[in-house]
């Protein structure tokens, strides 16, 4: 169809019939390279339909700007409102689980489990990010890996403390070679899931995901004394509103912020 006739009555349907559909998530690739994709037992997520309006509403807009679209033409994905999303979920790691979890990993028949969770806890990366590092994105000079690729399509440098940066030269590997890469197909980063289950159970840890290594360490840096704006920098978050989940962990800070700069008189 032309642009001319995709009107937001149209939009607001075919968002209908994805709001219907359920999620998929990736379980690797088969024989001939295929991705494998398992369905979920819920709906799309609220976010993930609001991405899917946002990316159409960007190519849209694109169209707009390229003088593609019809004069006196509006992108009809401006009259329709977002779904609230309910992401609130902040699921921390106390001391002793903390603990016992990197033990776990320690002990992982998976050699670099205790990597990739110590990576997680103290770089705040997303799963995707680790997974797509390449021995060549870690400078061990400067103590730093760049992520070339993150979620919102903007670089980023994660810092590496010092046990991370001993713990990456037990395995530094070919510049190109990714640093989680399978066994079987270097290609590829390695399926940890099932070996990241194996050192939850060991720990006795519950509802804790492997996304919430990235809540640990914001939770971390902002009981810490860390502002929100330093954590959505580190974080990659682009709004400061999501960042705001964690601001009940700042209070401490901000009272001495406050005392410091406003409470000593003359």
């Amino acid at each position: 169809m032309t642009l001319a006739e995709i009107d937001d009555d149209m939009v607001f349907d075919a968002m209908e019939a994805l709001a219907a559909r359920k999620g998929t998530f990736y379980m690797g690739k088969d024989a001939n390279g295929a991705p494998i994709m398992k369905a979920k037992r819920r709906p799309l997520s609220a976010a993930t339909q609001n991405r899917y309006q946002a990316a159409l509403s960007a190519v849209l807009t694109w169209a707009q700007h390229r003088r593609i679209a019809p004069k006196g033409w509006h992108n009809p994905c401006r009259m329709l409102q977002m779904k609230p999303e309910r992401n609130a979920r902040v699921r921390f790691l106390t001391d002793p689980e903390r603990e016992a979890l990197l033990a776990a990993c320690r002990g992982s028949k998976w050699p670099k489990l205790y990597l990739f969770v110590l990576m997680g806890l103290k770089t705040g990366a997303r799963r995707g990010e680790l997974e797509a590092l390449t021995w060549g994105d870690i400078d061990f000079e400067r103590a730093e890996a760049q992520v070339v690729h993150s979620k919102n399509g903007d670089k980023k440098m994660l810092p590496l403390v010092p046990d991370v940066v001993e713990e990456l030269r037990r395995f530094q590997g070919a510049p190109g070679s990714l640093v989680f890469a399978s066994k079987r197909c270097p290609g590829q980063a390695f399926n940890f899931v099932p070996a990241w289950k194996l050192a939850l159970e060991a720990a006795g840890i519950k509802d804790f995901r492997v996304h919430d290594l990235r809540h640990d360490c914001a939770s971390t840096l902002a009981r810490g004394g860390a502002s929100l704006l330093e954590i959505g920098d580190l974080l990659g978050h682009r709004q400061q509103s999501v960042t705001k989940r964690y601001a009940h962990l700042c209070g401490d800070h901000k009272k001495a912020l406050v005392n410091r700069l406003l409470g000593g008189g003359k």
